[in-house]
């Protein structure tokens, strides 16, 4: 049922009642001149000298638990600014854990924030740009900090497994400058889901990982993307087993995190940082565009190389048909003249030949005349030789010599069982014989 409008409250407008809370925070002796401990985060300094950033604070586990945005004018920029520097060394930057004098503020259009009066310069580093800090000495003194970026780059890294969010800003604004590249380049690419912020952005992304290493044969390199947003937001990638894993990937890996001006440690240890995912894209069209530019000089170096082949072959062979008829008609006079002194030589050649194995001829009939009367020679004094060796063993030269011969009948004794007791046996010598019997 509808209030009388009578009964309705009276209200104000937002902006009498923003005035009343500016009323009220203005007049708050707690909230002027405060010294806060907090981080900086997304820090920006505008055309105007002003300086723009957020105070953060995390937990004992990375999470951030409070967020302000605050503001240091530029009447006091400078001033500060160089202070620090001068104090620590350091530049004043994102990421830094600081100790600031604050007044709160609030303005009925732009809201509540902290105008940053004074800096402690006795505060340097925050823990975010000391933790990476940390991690990056950790890395470097266990030998990993560089290997991702000692890994050989394929000449075109096509094959691409991208660690991102799906559906994120990020990752659509690399699909769509790698795959609309106006080359006509090809890319394979598979997006391995990881969120990409927040406390689960670690887990996810080393599960990524591992799967992607599961099948690393598939692919050419890893790109790690996601798009712009507060530093703060960020602060997940400062992280030792993220980094750890991505410095000793087997394949290079890039990185495409944030704005240009973010950098956290992934951007230390991988093969390639890039300030965005549309520059990775960019990056791996390059890669593509500069090996088709080889190819093109390759193609064109080759065109020339056989055109300049081809014309000197042809140059060559017009050179040699030209000295066809020539060269066959010089080498056909030389061989018919050296015919001729081969037809003029037969005869006077041939006669050598002859008279010389004439020669030869007599030569060797000299020489086996010589050989046959050498050899009747040697035969003649062999016989002779022999001859007298007959003479001289003959039966009549042995039994003058003072042996005799014993015969039984017609049949010589040589030895003492050939005769038995009572044989009548004949001994001849060489003056006569004499019969005997066997006792």
């Amino acid at each position: 049922m509808d209030v009388p409008s009578s009964q309705q409250p009276q209200g104000m407008t937002l902006s009498a009642f923003n005035a009343r809370i500016e009323r009220v925070i203005a007049g708050e002796a707690i909230l002027q001149n405060q010294w806060v401990i907090a981080e900086t985060s997304d820090m920006r300094l505008n055309r105007s000298g002003h300086c723009y950033l957020e105070l953060i604070e995390k937990d004992k586990q990375g999470a951030t638990i409070a967020r302000i945005n605050a503001a240091i004018w530029g009447s006091k920029y400078s001033r500060i600014y160089y202070d620090f520097l001068n104090a620590t060394g350091q530049v004043l930057a994102t990421g830094m854990k600081v100790l600031v004098n604050v007044t709160a503020t609030f303005h009925g259009q732009y809201g509540l924030k902290v105008v940053i009066n004074d800096i402690n310069p006795e505060y340097t580093l925050g823990d975010m740009a000391r933790q990476r800090q940390e991690i990056i000495n950790r890395l470097t003194a266990e030998g990993v900090i560089d290997l991702n970026k000692q890994l050989p780059w394929p000449q075109v890294p096509q094959r691409i497994a991208i660690v991102s969010a799906e559906g994120a800003a990020g990752y659509g604004d690399f699909m769509n400058q790698l795959t609309g590249n106006p080359y006509g380049l090809q890319f394979y690419t598979c997006l391995f889901h990881a969120v990409m912020q927040g406390n689960q952005t670690v887990p996810t992304v080393l599960a990524a990982l591992d799967r992607i290493n599961s099948h690393i044969d598939l692919f050419d390199c890893v790109v790690i993307i996601r798009g712009g947003g507060a530093t703060s937001e960020l602060n997940s990638f400062d992280n030792y087993d993220l980094a750890a894993s991505v410095a000793q990937f087997p394949i290079p890996v890039i990185v495409g995190i944030g704005h240009e001006r973010d950098v956290t440690v992934l951007d230390y240890v991988a093969s390639m940082r890039v300030k965005t995912p549309t520059a990775a894209a960019e990056w791996l069209i390059q890669c593509g565009t500069t090996a088709l530019a080889h190819l093109g000089t390759l193609q064109d170096t080759i065109v020339t190389t056989v055109r300049d082949i081809v014309g000197q072959a042809r140059e060559q062979l017009a050179h040699y048909t030209s000295l066809i008829p020539a060269t066959a008609s010089s080498i056909i006079d030389t061989n018919r003249v050296r015919l001729d002194n081969h037809a003029r030589n037969i005869p006077f050649a041939a006669s050598s030949l002859i008279a010389s194995q004439r020669t030869s001829l007599e030569r060797a009939i000299e020489r086996i005349n010589d050989a046959v009367a050498r050899t009747m020679q040697r035969e003649q004094q062999r016989l002779q030789s022999l001859g007298d060796k007959a003479e001289l063993l003959s039966p009549e030269n042995t039994l003058r010599r003072g042996y005799s011969l014993v015969r039984v009948g017609d049949k010589c004794v040589t030895t003492v069982e050939q005769v038995q007791p009572g044989d009548a046996i004949t001994i001849q010598f060489a003056d006569g014989t004499a019969d005997a019997t066997v006792n």
